[in-house]
């Protein structure tokens, strides 16, 4: 597999652009960031062409970061290495309406014998031995819980 390297070279306008960014300061610091890296890393002739590792070492960030930046620059343009994309997925909903209902009242019942409260664990265990769910972690059940400002026990 060959190694592909991408040169950043920003026109005039580009740096202009990306140095208002950092002289406002009123931008996002996920915004701010790979602006700064596209100026330490820009190889025209007004750029200061840092080495990658030169620039994680002066912004702290990751190397990957770094290369990302540069394959977004380079690939989709300016807008695109400054802002993250987002899921282009919308993931589902691991519990519905009728499944939370069910976990709620259960999280205010009394406790098992044997036991001074619930658990996640023990919550997520008895919605799948009540066969509310065929499976649920006790992260989700935390997650539901905790959007309903439910508190179990």
């Amino acid at each position: 597999m060959s190694s592909k390297r991408y040169r950043v070279t920003l026109t005039p306008e580009e740096r202009a652009t990306l140095t208002a960014l950092g002289e406002k300061g009123k931008a996002a610091a996920r915004t701010l960031t790979p602006a700064r890296i596209l100026l330490k890393a820009d190889q025209s002739a007004d750029g200061p062409a840092w080495t990658d590792a030169a620039i994680v070492t002066a912004l702290d960030v990751s190397l990957s970061t770094v290369s990302r930046v540069r394959e977004a620059f380079v690939e989709a343009g300016l807008e695109v290495a400054l802002h993250r994309r987002s899921s282009r997925t919308p993931r589902p909903r691991k519990l519905d309406g009728v499944q939370e209902a069910h976990l709620i009242a259960l999280a205010c019942s009394a406790a098992p014998a044997g036991h001074a409260r619930w658990s996640l664990r023990l919550l997520a265990d008895r919605m799948v031995r009540l066969e509310y769910v065929d499976a649920v972690s006790h992260e989700t059940v935390r997650q539901v819980l905790k959007k309903t400002s439910s508190n179990p026990g």
